[in-house]
């Protein structure tokens, strides 16, 4: 019955036989759609095509990948023009984005230099060590990881060679990752309040507080990253940027390891994270398609790119002015000074690359100016402990 269908399809469609290749028949085992990674699973999202004709079919490129031939060293760092990399522990490290991890330890450095009470004895640079592990691998690590968790469906359009959307790594694997960071976090957390004796656990609950924000920011219900004033504040609060977060944080840490918060430091760190909010301005636009198609609302999206670069950069350059102003106020005409000098080449790096195109040199804008905003934050550290 069969191979008399087969015959009378064959008859049938003689006549265009000149336009059309001849039918293959293929194993029904066979799932031309479904493409395997290495641990068998298929990637997040599955775009099934649908079935035409030959002459219908156009194979077309993907518009976004990664350049041939990806950095090794970029897929560790976590960063753009990474390597498509199989090693699971490479993948989980790549998704803790590591080139974050520097301003997390300046922040803790900070904190240390506010309090005053920073010495370089073995116990204190061993305090310091275990808080930049907490701050920078566990807590920064955690947040990154979650973030790209609950933005596979804006990496699945943005950058969809990313290890969750591409399926490098299984849904159970990165579940384990957040857990274990957060955890790792808070213990060592815990373990830092013990360490000084705090009657109250400050630092623990400042863990607890920065990775709960964090947690709001990224995943629904709130998901505030969806309102682009609220998300980026609260981004540049808990963490400056998804680049550069949790500065403020660690500095509160590192303040509170070594010794108390007071006024001074909790409002000149609340105007870095005005500061913040422009820092976290500079990485919407990378990814305002996404945006746009799932519907949220950042600053790009909902301003446009020209007054979204003006938001970004008057906030940033405004912030400092005022610490410096605020600096002078108090009688440290030295310290304004030198956090002027080192605002004035972030505003040379502004209109050199981000202003040009924030999309384009957003790397090379953040590489070449972020180091001159920490190390204000660094002479702010140093001036409060004076």
């Amino acid at each position: 019955m069969a191979a008399a269908h087969l015959l009378a399809a064959s008859a049938s469609s003689s006549s265009t036989a000149a336009f059309r290749p001849p039918l293959r028949l293929r194993s029904p085992t066979h799932t031309p759609h479904l493409r395997l990674n290495r641990t068998g699973r298929r990637p997040f999202p599955v775009v099934r095509a649908a079935e035409t004709d030959a002459k219908d079919a156009k194979p077309k490129a993907p518009e976004k990948a990664p350049a041939a031939g990806g950095s090794s060293f970029n897929q560790l760092l976590g960063i753009k023009g990474a390597k498509q990399e199989t090693d699971i522990w490479k993948i989980r490290l790549q998704l803790t984005k590591p080139v974050t991890w520097p301003p997390l330890v300046w922040g803790v450095l900070c904190g240390a230099a506010a309090s005053g009470n920073f010495h370089w004895t073995v116990e204190d640079v061993a305090k310091s060590i275990v808080c930049m592990i907490m701050s920078g691998p566990c807590l920064t690590g955690y947040t990154q990881t979650i973030n790209d968790w609950y933005d596979r469906d804006i990496d699945a359009i943005n950058e969809p060679y990313r290890p969750i959307p591409s399926g490098a790594i299984s849904e159970n694997e990165v579940i384990t990752q957040i857990w274990v960071l957060l955890l790792a976090g808070l213990g060592l957390g815990a373990l830092l309040d013990v360490w000084a004796g705090h009657d109250f656990p400050i630092v623990f609950y400042l863990a607890v507080g920065g990775s709960l924000l964090s947690y709001i920011y990224s995943a629904p219900p709130l998901k505030l990253k969806q309102n682009g004033w609220i998300g980026n504040f609260a981004l540049g609060a808990s963490y400056i940027s998804l680049p550069w977060y949790k500065l403020f944080f660690c500095r509160w840490a590192g303040q509170a390891l070594f010794g108390t918060l007071t006024p001074d430091i909790v409002v000149l760190t609340t105007l870095y994270s005005i500061a913040g909010l422009g820092i976290a301005i500079v990485n919407d636009f990378k990814s305002i398609e996404g945006d746009r198609a799932l519907g949220l609302q950042s600053l790009p999206v909902a301003f446009g790119m020209e007054t979204a670069k003006w938001i970004c950069v008057g906030a940033i350059d405004i912030t400092q002015l005022s610490v410096a102003g605020y600096l002078l106020s108090t009688g440290k005409l030295y310290y304004a000074l030198v956090l002027l000098g080192l605002t004035i080449p972030q505003v040379v790096f502004q209109f050199q690359y981000f202003l040009k195109d924030p999309v384009k040199y957003d790397v090379k804008y953040q590489a070449s100016a972020q180091p001159f905003f920490v190390l204000g934050l660094l002479v702010t550290a140093l001036a409060t402990s004076h």
